[in-house]
């Protein structure tokens, strides 16, 4: 944990700062491993030398992981923010680009009004930059901005555009956007998607995506989605319920599918008598290509990475280990892409793991057991993962889901028959599309509902509340997953909660018990005043007794009786 919370840091740094600060922070952390590695062993024996030397060799490890990371984020930072391209991002120029696809289209919000044109967002490599009569070649990540002709790109393609640069704002790690004024062109030459293999899987994403379109209702949208990640053809309307209620992660390909496809494999592997390392070994090779299937954009890449950590703590026999894996896939993420630092996607990936490896077995041994096992995971899971990441969610959407654990419990039934049969429909489909219908005319049925439940969930009032913004925001929401976790325990452990109660309420009674008689440590309270018979409040200070009338109620009251006139 100390060497990805170095890496982290270190990464991080690298899209805030100047290129020069970051490599005297690599600077300092060199200087610290030799200080480390030269610094005299203790005369201490046992336990407690060992356990000295362990931290010194982690922190060093650490440091250079971090000096590492540092390095990789300077050099990507100097590359966005000083030379040619740099210049033509601030100045905002007009220019023609050579850009390598990287990730699947997304279809942006539209703007207030009638007839405004659907715009899309492409996220590319900067390869070839043509300004001011130079060819200048890069290799630049930025985000292009098209028309509806930009919803056709794929991923891996090379093709030529013309648009306006806009540089980004700081923090950031693509340098800008490129506006473009016109469709993208296929460069000649090219197959377009970068070799056979990946020709294949774009080809069959496709057809995949076309036959998805014969399904009915909210299915043609959200199968090819939750098993190949194209959302291309997602309906807006299933889109803003789901994002209401805290299901946006289910539109697309998650972390949970690529547990699911892992967990198949490995318990096909494991059925058939195959060792543990072989199992893990076939169910990595059928995860990888699950991965290039759906592409290995960003989110893909996160997703399988967090979802292999359980297979890895699996095939090691620590089952209830995982921590240590998670900071491994942490490190090497960051070490292969230091912009992943900043990204909420990543850290919510991230927290959600954490969530389920730290919270989500406590959470199931709360359960009592007549309870199945398979129920008190599926709701300790999406409760556990819904505590940790609900801080960094409302910096995202300052908005409070309110049935977005019910809604999740609710699809969870429905996300695996989604992910196993409509992933098992993807090789039926190159061999026989006639076979391929019946698993996908399932899965639509089960895609179908996962709709279903988002629009319901969605309907209901106060769906989606108002939540502070910003900082005050995530802290709020982190006191309100602390409340619920605690709310969760004494609802699960009534007897227990009566019993703790009564022993704090014993412990009280013995504190009260040691304090001195008297009046100066008295509690504000009543006193009755023999002489007067009146009730009066009596607050002490300093060491006198001052009383005053209680106030009056202004109730009414009976008119006191008065003799008549000329009465007796």
């Amino acid at each position: 944990m100390p060497a990805a919370l170095l890496v982290w840091a270190s990464s991080l740094a690298g899209a805030w700062i100047r290129p020069l600060d970051q490599a005297l922070i690599c600077a300092v952390f060199l200087a610290g491993i030799v200080f480390l590695l030269m610094r005299k062993r203790t005369a201490e024996r046992g336990g407690k030398g060992h356990a000295r030397r362990s931290a010194r060799a982690t922190l060093a490890v650490g440091l250079a992981l971090a000096a590492g990371a540092g390095s990789h984020a300077g050099a990507a930072a100097t590359e966005r923010q000083q030379g040619a391209v740099a210049e033509a991002f601030a100045a905002r120029a007009s220019v023609v680009a050579e850009l390598d696809i990287t990730a699947a289209p997304e279809r942006l919000a539209a703007p207030p009004g009638r007839g405004a044109p659907a715009r899309w967002s492409v996220e590319a490599t900067l390869r070839t930059l043509i300004h001011d009569g130079q060819r200048i070649g890069t290799a630049t990540p930025l985000t292009v901005l098209g028309g509806e002709d930009w919803a056709g790109v794929e991923q891996g393609q090379h093709i030529r555009a013309t648009g306006k640069l806009k540089a980004a704002e700081a923090g950031r790690t693509e340098a800008g956007t490129l506006s473009a004024t016109t469709s993208p062109v296929l460069l000649a030459g090219t197959d377009g998607t970068g070799g056979d293999l990946e020709a294949a899987l774009s080809g069959l994403r496709a057809r995949y995506t076309a036959a998805a379109r014969t399904l009915p209702g909210d299915a043609r949208g959200l199968l090819p989605g939750m098993v190949t990640g194209d959302t291309s053809a997602l309906d807006p309307g299933v889109a803003a319920a789901m994002k209401a209620v805290g299901m946006t992660h289910l539109t697309a390909v998650s972390g949970a599918n690529c547990s699911l496809v892992l967990g198949a494999l490995l318990l096909g592997a494991r059925s058939l008598r195959l060792p543990r390392p072989v199992a893990a070994g076939l169910a990595l090779a059928g995860l990888a290509l699950f991965v290039a299937l759906v592409g290995p954009d960003a989110s893909v890449l996160r997703a399988a990475c967090m979802g292999a950590v359980g297979l890895a703590a699996v095939a090691a026999g620590r089952s209830g280990q995982a921590l240590s894996p998670l900071c491994t896939a942490v490190i090497g993420l960051l070490l292969m892409d230091p912009g992943l630092a900043d990204d909420f996607g990543f850290l919510l990936s991230v927290l959600a793991t954490l969530g389920v490896i730290a919270a989500g077995r406590p959470v199931m041994a709360w359960f009592p057991s007549p309870v199945p096992r398979a129920v008190a995971a599926g709701v300790a899971v999406p409760f556990a993962a819904q505590l940790f990441c609900g801080p960094v969610i409302v910096l995202l959407q300052p908005s409070f889901s309110t049935y977005a654990l019910a809604a999740n419990l609710a699809a969870a039934v429905l996300v695996a028959p989604v992910t196993l049969l409509g992933t098992a429909a993807v090789p039926l489909l190159a061999v026989s599309p006639a076979l391929a219908s019946v698993p996908m005319a399932l899965a639509g049925i089960f895609a179908a509902g996962v709709g279903a439940v988002a629009r319901f969930f969605a309907g209901l009032p106060g769906a989606a509340l108002p939540w502070p913004e910003g900082g005050v925001g995530a802290a709020t929401m982190a006191l309100l997953s602390l409340l619920t976790f605690g709310a969760a325990w004494l609802l699960c452990h009534p007897v227990r909660a009566w019993l703790l109660m009564l022993a704090m309420h014993g412990r009280t009674v013995r504190v009260l018990a040691l304090l001195p008689d008297g009046r100066d440590w008295a509690p504000r309270g009543l006193a009755v005043r023999r002489r007067r018979g009146t009730l009066r409040v009596c607050t002490p200070n300093l060491r006198r007794n001052h009383q005053w009338l209680l106030p009056k109620t202004h109730a009414p009251r009976p008119r006191p009786r008065t003799p008549p006139p000329g009465g007796t």
